[in-house]
């Protein structure tokens, strides 16, 4: 038995407590959220915690103790304290005290004691991934609006012991949504502005964003099992704002907007501090240009807290106008697999004439990590690389259109529909699109070094979870791994019944007409290497475990549900199970 299961059996009474249900942890204490356990390698871990004030934040594990100091960033005080010299493939139970006084695991929790387990190379990887997620309270009326939280229902089993322990959770997208708020954080704002200025019930800035995270994190089982089960994060537009740079045009149009710049400015630095400094490993923190500082203030034993306002703020500021300066992407080696995360929002070349996802620095980073010799290259990206081929085919009609190929009215007429229905994935940036396809088939046919037995991107985004293919990748294009696309939307952000229906419908519809529009056009690409869809779509509050068994692959989607009124524990079931042999030679 896993020893991370074992644990929680043998301290999970039989029905875990009445979770919190909406409200974020008390502030009274030291501990105002976290802790979060954030990168974990072979022999290394990160621990994330904000505290109440300025403070010494000390991780505890097996008779040792690993400290570091918090750092401010308006107002607020964050430690993230690295864990080393561990050994390879163990679990332990850990502590977090602040200034001396312990304030992790609680007392009185009915939770399982939090443990870092780090990697072992010859353990099977077993990865979680999902995207969208909304803050709303796990009651009667929240079930009713946004469905059960798939998140929160798996905590609760694993909690209970019924489930088998997962190396990592990925989080692929729209952690946080800031321009559709809750109840809760709408009266938040109102304490602080009048919702009637702009940009009224949405996030405007840093402080709005810290309590938004509060809320998104802080219900107690939720908060417990970011505390043990290790995570990563990349954020898509929702954490910024619905469409953020999608085009030229609407880049244009939101800087003309009073309160843009702040919400911007607010977004990435707290992403910077809540989401991206836990995705890097100890190294990846000592040559980041902002939170090296932090490590040079701890060696030099300070006397005052490190304030990182002015440079954070720096930062995003460069990274909106230059988005070379900083590289949001990273990637996670996980024994027999690899795990590459890309950002696929920030780095955009948005020119009408020029358009890509990937910036050209962005592209060659990604050029570097896209190599074999791993069993399995996993790609996480928030938008789905691989489509449904009707929409492929219709945002890339689009994008054809918006260039102005077809005049200005056709042209305005497609930047309306790119922004008002979301054409804009990888297809309506077909350069980028194109490229990373021929670095993908080139893993794929042994060139980059041992084919791996499958390449997987791992998306979110569009609200419902399906599965597609290259069609015979071996016998078409001389390719020895499979190519697979795996989506998994959303965490908890259903769409309506009606609209589940109707988009089932349109993607199906599509294939065909887009299919002949596009080849009866000379400016339509037409894609080099065809997919289909092999599995789904399902449309429910889902998230996804990935497991590997070898060169062959399986992925179960799991979901929440309310059984005899019980909205404090619902019961975890299979919405979706989809396996994927190694390919044969």
């Amino acid at each position: 038995m896993d020893p991370a299961q074992q644990s929680a059996q043998e301290s999970a009474p039989e029905s875990v407590v009445e979770s919190a249900q909406d409200s974020p942890p008390d502030a009274i204490g030291p501990l105002v959220l976290g802790p979060m356990l954030r990168y974990i390698g072979e022999t290394d871990a990160t621990v994330w915690v904000e505290a109440a004030a300025s403070a010494a934040v000390t991780v505890h594990v097996d008779g040792r103790d690993w400290t570091a100091p918090t750092f401010a960033v308006k107002g607020h005080h964050y430690a993230l304290v690295v864990v080393d010299g561990l050994e390879p493939g163990g679990a332990w139970d850990y502590a977090v005290s602040i200034d001396g006084v312990q304030v992790w695991p609680e007392p009185d929790s009915a939770f399982p004691p939090p443990r870092i387990r780090t990697i072992d190379r010859e353990r099977p990887t077993r990865l979680l991934f999902g995207s969208c997620r909304t803050s709303v309270p796990h009651d009667r009326k929240g079930h009713q609006t946004n469905g059960v939280d798939a998140l929160r229902t798996l905590a609760l089993a694993l909690a209970r012991g019924e489930e088998d322990w997962p190396d990592l959770v990925a989080f692929i997208g729209d952690q946080v949504y800031a321009d559709e708020t809750s109840e809760a954080m709408r009266k938040f704002i109102a304490a602080r502005r009048s919702l009637e200025e702009p940009p009224g019930e949405e996030i405007k800035d840093y402080e709005e964003y810290s309590h938004l995270y509060q809320l998104a994190w802080g219900d107690e089982a939720n908060r417990w099992l970011l505390s043990t089960v290790p995570s990563c994060m990349i954020f898509d537009d929702h954490d910024i704002r619905d469409d953020w740079n999608t085009s030229w045009t609407w880049h244009e149009e939101i800087n003309r907007t009073p309160w843009w710049h702040e919400r911007l400015m607010g977004g990435l630095a707290s992403y910077w501090v809540y989401q991206h400094i836990g995705n890097l490993s100890p190294a990846q923190l000592a040559d980041d240009e902002i939170y090296a500082r932090v490590l040079a203030e701890s060696r030099s034993g300070g006397a005052s807290e490190l304030d990182l306002t002015e440079a954070v703020f720096d930062l995003v500021r460069r990274t909106d106008r230059h988005p070379e300066v900083y590289r949001w992407s990273y990637r996670r080696d996980l024994g027999d697999s690899r795990l590459v995360i890309v950002d696929s929002r920030a780095a955009r070349v948005l020119e009408p004439q020029h358009r890509s996802m990937l910036d050209p620095d962005e592209m060659r980073w990604l050029d570097e990590q896209l190599t074999g010799d791993v069993e399995h290259l996993l790609i996480g990206t928030s938008l789905p690389f691989l489509l449904p081929p009707g929409l492929h085919d219709l945002e890339a009609i689009d994008e054809t259109l918006a260039m102005g190929t077809h005049g200005r009215v056709a042209a305005a007429g497609a930047e309306k529909a790119r922004q008002s229905i979301d054409l804009e994935h990888w297809a309506a940036f077909n350069d980028g699109f194109v490229e990373v396809f021929e670095m993908v088939m080139e893993v794929a046919r042994g060139q980059r070094g041992r084919a791996p037995a499958s390449v997987v991107f791992l998306s979110g985004d569009v609200h419902n979870s399906y599965v597609a293919e290259v069609v015979d990748a071996r016998t078409r294009h001389g390719a020895s791994s499979r190519i697979v696309q795996a989506v998994c939307s959303p965490i908890r952000n259903p769409m309506p019944r009606m609209v589940r229906v109707m988009m089932s419908a349109f993607a199906r519809g599509l294939v065909r007409p887009m299919r002949f529009v596009a080849q009866h056009s000379k400016d339509v690409p037409d894609p080099r290497y065809p997919w289909v869809v092999t599995d789904g779509p399902w449309f429910d509050n889902c998230l996804a475990q990935l497991t590997v068994q070898g060169r062959d692959l399986s992925i179960v989607w799991r979901g929440g549900e309310i059984r005899d009124g019980d909205d404090a524990h619902p019961v975890l079931t299979t919405v979706a199970s989809v396996r994927l042999p190694g390919p044969t030679a």
